[in-house]
C-alpha cells in the first residue's frame, strides 16, 4: 500500500476552544489508484491532505494514528525527510491556483526551482524540462508562457501551471485538493483528462479532494465519505452511488443534480454540521439522521461488507448486506 492513513485524530487550539478537526480517520491508498475523498465544506477533507503533506497549520495537534507512506511514518519523521518527500515523491494541487503560485516569479522559474531542489539537475536543464512540463500540460507557446507571471495567465492556465509544477518530479502521489473549483466546465474536463492521463503514464496514485460527488463517480476508483471529522463510508465508486449504506452519504447523494432530476426534485441534508468545540457525541451526524436510535448514542459501529467497503453507522442502510 502507498499511502496508509490510520486512526489519526487532529485539533486546532483555538481562542474560542478545541476543534476536534479530525477524528479517527483511516483511509488507503494503492499505487495507480484514484481516491476521492467528499463530503460537504468544513467535513475535514483539506486538513486531511494538508496533514498527508505534513503542512497543517502551526495550531493544529495531531493527538492520535499514523500517516505511512511507502512504510514511513510520516509523522515521526524529521523535517528534513518530510521535505525530501514534498516535491519529489509527494506533490499537492490546491484550490486557489492563483494564491498557491508566487506572483513575483515567472511560471517557468517556478518549476525549475522544484527541480533544481529535486531533480538533480542543472540550471539549463531545469530550464529546459519546465518548458518540457508547460507543453506537457498543453500550455500553448510554452516557451514563451515560462516567462510569465500568474497574473499575466488566466485561471485555467494557472490551473495547468500547479499540475506541472506538482508533476516536474514524477511523483508517486498526487493530493489534487479542489483541483478544478471556479472553472467553467470544459476546462475542468481537461484539466482532469489530463491529471488521468499523467497519472496512467506514471502509475501515480491520486488522491481527489472534492465536494463534487458527479466529478467523483467519474473520475475515481474508490471514494470516502466525511462527515464533520469523520469518515463515515469507504466504497468501490460504481457500489457507492448504486447503493449508499451510510445514513449521511444517501441524503449527499441526493443533493446532487443529475439529467434524470429536477431542480425541485433535488434533496436538501437538514441541519448543518455541528460545532467541533466541546464535547461531541460517538456519531456526529445523529442530530441530522431520519435513522437514529438510542444506540447511536455509543460509538458507531464500524461494519464490513468486504475488505473495499466500510461502514461507520450502528443503523445503515440495507445493514442486514453490510
Amino acid at each position: 500500500m502507498l499511502l496508509s492513513v490510520e486512526n489519526l485524530s487532529l485539533c486546532f487550539r483555538t481562542r474560542s476552544g478545541v476543534v476536534r478537526a479530525l477524528e479517527d480517520v483511516s483511509l488507503s491508498l494503492a499505487k495507480g489508484e484514484t481516491l476521492g475523498v467528499v463530503g460537504e465544506s468544513g467535513s475535514g477533507k483539506s486538513v486531511l491532505s494538508f496533514a498527508v503533506m505534513g503542512i497543517s497549520d502551526s495550531a493544529a495537534t495531531v493527538t492520535g494514528g499514523s500517516i505511512r507512506f511507502e512504510g514511513l511514518d510520516l509523522l515521526t519523521s524529521d523535517g528534513d525527510s518530510l521535505d525530501e518527500l514534498r516535491g519529489a515523491e509527494m506533490a499537492m494541487i490546491f484550490q486557489n491556483p492563483r494564491t498557491a503560485l508566487n506572483p513575483i516569479r515567472p511560471v517557468g522559474r517556478q518549476i525549475a526551482d522544484v527541480l533544481l531542489r529535486h531533480g538533480g539537475v542543472t540550471h539549463a536543464q531545469a530550464k529546459a524540462k519546465a518548458v518540457e512540463m508547460l507543453a506537457k500540460v498543453r500550455i500553448p507557446d510554452p516557451e514563451r508562457r515560462a516567462l510569465a507571471y500568474p497574473f499575466e495567465m488566466s485561471g485555467g492556465m494557472c490551473q495547468r501551471v500547479m499540475i506541472a509544477l506538482a508533476l516536474a518530479c514524477g511523483p508517486k502521489l498526487l493530493i489534487a485538493d479542489e483541483p478544478t473549483t471556479g472553472l467553467d466546465v470544459t476546462t475542468q474536463a481537461a484539466i482532469m483528462d489530463l491529471i488521468e492521463e499523467l497519472a496512467r503514464e506514471s502509475n501515480m496514485a491520486t488522491l481527489l479532494i472534492t465536494h463534487d460527488l458527479g466529478l467523483a463517480a467519474e473520475r475515481c476508483h474508490r471514494i470516502a465519505v466525511m462527515h464533520a471529522g469523520h469518515v463515515v463510508e469507504v466504497a468501490p465508486a460504481d457500489e457507492l452511488f448504486a447503493n449508499p449504506r451510510h445514513p449521511y452519504t444517501a441524503r449527499l447523494i441526493a443533493t446532487t443534480p443529475r439529467p434524470s432530476t429536477s431542480l425541485a426534485g433535488l434533496e436538501p441534508i437538514p441541519g448543518s454540521l455541528p460545532d467541533l468545540r466541546g464535547e461531541l457525541p460517538p456519531c456526529r451526524y445523529a442530530e441530522r439522521c431520519e435513522r437514529r436510535t438510542p444506540d447511536c448514542d455509543r460509538q458507531p459501529l464500524l461494519r464490513q461488507g468486504d475488505a473495499s467497503r466500510t461502514v461507520a453507522c450502528r443503523n445503515p442502510i440495507m445493514g442486514d448486506a453490510a
